[in-house]
């Protein structure tokens, strides 16, 4: 079984930590000898960067007066759970967006720095006509200044004013002219490398800010629900003294379903409550769908296909009935994300199991009705607790900074999080593509 080759976003981001000079250092290698800068120099180097965004991500933290002003937010919404539900899906949908936004420059550096590379080769093999062009320039009088041996800009500037002088004879104009061009695409290269770095780096601090907003909306949900807290206190140790005896995930969900037996009439009657007051809210404000796709209590969890959101942005690593690298198939997918990404609920349903549970390392089991369960694994930590009812698109969990555990013995080759889905009817799992929005054959 070959194994998934998955791209390195660390690697990948971590150009723009140093975009700008390791550009500056190959435009150097053009007009100087090149037997100085070895392969396995440049690899190293990359390497660096790349642990250097790493450690600047996890140190990136939200500025004090920005702090001041999301727990202003907070503590001036209304202190009950609907009106926090409510901005913490928001905020979730605002988080998701935000991931999707940095994959998407992360790629597009990529293909930049793919470009640059591509540029390099052709300027290393002009080199010659280079030399040729600045010797002209010196014939003349007319001495470059040191800055062209570091500048694309100059260079072409140089290159630019030695046929207008007429220092470029005619035999040598034409490849001249393919010298501009690359010193031309050079230049725009490195200033587009620039920019998206630029905005990267923009990104990643307004999606700082945004989870930090989730997580004052979560301590703030979990004060509201601290009445009570003993009795989910005590459910949390019968579930955990279920899942060690328990020898398999569906002995451990039939277990769980014959325990929670009481929780899910109370979770039934509070969706049929929910769903009620959303029909009354709608109708008072004159809309006749509602804007997201919660789980009401008259539709049939099997109705809902095509209507799920994914819990997060990312690409599908491994689908349904793929094979799982130990001679049998997935009975899930598996979602590469983002390092500490928000997870989200991909239905309403009452949490059934939340905490580790063997191989799965961090699980949590969502009792979506009508004998489905859903089942997500890998998260770094998880925001809910066994007996509470969650919401379509509410934030449940978050992913850590790098591989924390995976269902199956996925080979991969970056360590980025990976997080498995599952969805399962009457104890058998069952493929989930068809309840997604997005198609997973791409970025999702």
């Amino acid at each position: 079984m070959s194994p998934v080759r998955l791209p390195s976003k660390l690697r990948l981001l971590a150009f723009m930590r140093v975009g700008f000079f390791a550009t500056v250092t190959v435009i150097g290698a053009v007009w100087y000898p090149l037997s100085g800068i070895a392969q396995d120099a440049l690899q190293q180097q990359r390497d660096q960067a790349a642990g250097e965004y790493e450690q600047l991500t996890s140190e990136l933290t939200v500025t004090g007066d920005k702090l001041k002003q999301l727990e202003g937010e907070v503590a001036s919404l209304k202190k009950d759970q609907d009106t926090i539900t409510a901005a913490l899906i928001q905020s979730a949908k605002t988080d998701k967006k935000l991931q999707q936004d940095i994959a998407d420059i992360a790629e597009k550096l990529v293909s930049l720095h793919e470009q640059e590379a591509g540029i390099r080769t052709s300027l290393r093999a002009r080199r010659g006509v280079l030399a040729e062009v600045l010797a002209a320039l010196q014939r003349m009088g007319l001495n470059p200044p040191p800055a062209i041996l570091v500048r694309p800009d100059d260079a072409l500037a140089s290159v630019r004013s030695a046929v207008l002088l007429g220092a470029v004879v005619p035999e040598m104009r034409g490849h001249v002219e393919e010298l501009t061009g690359d010193l031309k695409d050079m230049q725009t290269v490195t200033a587009s490398i620039t920019q998206e770095r630029e905005k990267l780096q923009q990104t990643r601090t307004t999606q700082a800010e945004e989870q930090k907003r989730q997580s004052l909306l979560l301590e703030e949900k979990k004060k509201l629900q601290a009445q009570s807290e003993q009795e989910m206190e005590a459910q949390r140790k019968r579930s955990a003294e279920l899942a060690a005896k328990a020898g398999s995930l569906k002995e451990l969900i039939d277990t769980l379903d014959k325990q929670m037996a009481g929780v899910r009439d109370a979770a039934d009657a509070a969706r049929k409550a929910e769903a009620e007051r959303l029909a009354s809210a709608r109708e008072r404000a004159g809309e006749a769908t509602p804007d997201d796709n919660h789980l009401r209590a008259q539709t049939n969890f099997a109705s809902l296909q095509g209507k799920l959101v994914l819990p997060a942005a990312g690409k599908t690593a491994r689908r349904f009935g793929d094979k799982d690298g130990a001679g049998g198939a997935m009975m899930g997918q598996v979602l590469e994300t983002l390092p500490s990404a928000t997870i989200t609920s991909p239905s309403d349903g009452v949490v059934l199991y939340a905490g580790p549970f063997r191989s799965y390392g961090q699980l949590l089991i969502l009792d979506a009705g009508n004998g489905y369960h859903i089942v997500m694994a890998g998260m770094g930590r998880i925001d809910v607790a066994q007996g509470q009812f969650v919401l379509a698109g509410e934030p449940v969990a978050a992913m850590g900074d790098k591989l924390l555990a995976s269902v199956a013995p996925i080979e991969v080759g970056n360590g980025a999080p990976l997080l498995y889905i599952e969805f399962r009817k009457d104890g058998k799992p069952v493929d989930p593509a068809p309840w997604w929005t997005e198609r997973l054959s791409g970025r999702t």
